[in-house]
């Protein structure tokens, strides 16, 4: 199958192709993967190198990947299942400025949702009733004020968490280690079309009709962590999965937070290590958007807080230019934690707009 096109909108359909030919082929391409994409190279370009480089008697060729990427496709339009490629406007800036993110996203539910100001829950799968009314109330209070919140559909802390945004009403987002099509655990099917209805997503890296496999969990941390500012850790023993998300936070840059629990039942020794090791002990809502620098409810006649937005504009994005969050970051000095909630409120302002491959323009 060819991989390029002299016309446009059938050259646009083929890099979506390509794009998904790429999101299967082994994890452990990814970060060349991105540092090709971040240098200008096209998809079509990236995947035939990375096959030439593979080692002699593996499996993955142009063909076959481009015919099971076709497949994949051809099933989600079906299904009514929405994809977000790494080139598309609408994919979340914040998860492509991390080192390995995902040439592809399949998405069921408000794609939107996916580039509003997020914030992860996660913990214990056997969380105590403690840490299930806290993350519950948590992330009612964050959703309350327009923060997306983000966890893994999981049992335990992070069903509560997505509850709790339901509650709100606001908007959640559950990153799953299956096919959007395969939710995991069964029980929570209905949470997952609850989730749909109230404008939030159901979002994954893999294909659809892709089952579970222990080895996709760990992996899809990266996603959760990755769409969001920071990440909060309610319950975690000492070797919870949610651990392995808060390391991927501190690796893309992202503030780490933790909620205290009950020291005698050693149920969050994972957790009260993290704080240990410096992260910031959350109480409540405020204690999370204080950290981020992110606006509480306006009281009346207070000053509009607009000298960052400032910087931004006139040292982050240059009149002409379009740049990516790392850019962006470094021309302005402030952390990707801080930036994202500018660059969220200016696009909301009508004054930035997002590109291709996670860049930004002034409008």
């Amino acid at each position: 199958m060819p991989l390029s096109s002299p016309d446009s909108s059938r050259h646009a359909d083929l890099d979506t192709i390509v794009f998904v030919a790429l999101s299967l082929t082994p994890f452990g391409w990814r970060r060349r993967m991105t540092e090709r994409l971040h240098a200008g190279d096209s998809p079509g370009r990236v995947l035939d190198g990375l096959i030439a480089a593979q080692r002699p008697g593996t499996e993955f060729d142009r063909q076959t990947l481009a015919a099971r990427a076709t497949a994949a496709v051809s099933q989600a339009k079906s299904a009514g299942i929405a994809l977000v490629t790494w080139g598309d406007p609408a994919y979340p800036a914040a998860l492509s400025a991390i080192a390995d993110p995902p040439p592809a996203l399949w998405v069921r539910g408000n794609i939107g949702t996916l580039s509003g100001p997020a914030v992860a829950i996660v913990g214990s799968r056997a969380g105590t009733p403690y840490s299930l009314t806290v993350a519950e109330r948590l992330a009612t209070d964050l959703a309350a004020r327009g923060v997306v919140i983000v966890s893994g559909l999981a049992r335990g802390v992070d069903s509560a968490a997505h509850r709790g945004a339901l509650a709100a009403p606001g908007a959640t987002l559950a990153v799953l280690g299956s096919g959007v099509d395969v939710i995991y655990p069964a029980e929570h099917r209905s949470l997952a079309r609850d989730i749909e209805a109230a404008g939030g997503a159901i979002v994954s890296e893999l294909v659809p009709d892709t089952p579970p496999q222990p080895q996709f969990f760990p992996l899809r941390n990266r996603i959760i962590s990755g769409l969001s500012r920071a990440v909060l850790i309610v319950e975690a023993g000492e070797k919870s999965g949610s651990l392995i998300t808060a390391r991927c936070a501190l690796d893309q840059g992202r503030e780490v937070l933790a909620v205290p629990g009950n020291v005698l039942s050693g149920r969050n020794r994972g957790g009260h290590a993290l704080l240990r090791d410096g992260a910031k002990i959350v109480e409540s809502a405020d204690d999370i958007l204080e950290e981020l620098g992110m606006p509480t409810p306006p009281r009346a006649g207070a000053p509009a807080q607009d000298d960052a937005v400032d910087v931004v504009l006139r040292r982050g994005l240059p009149a002409g230019e379009s740049c990516d969050l790392e850019a962006i970051s470094e021309r302005t000095g402030l952390t990707s934690a801080r930036l994202l909630p500018k660059l969220f409120d200016l696009e909301m302002r009508g004054l930035v707009k997002r590109v291709g491959g996670g860049r930004f323009t002034r409008v």
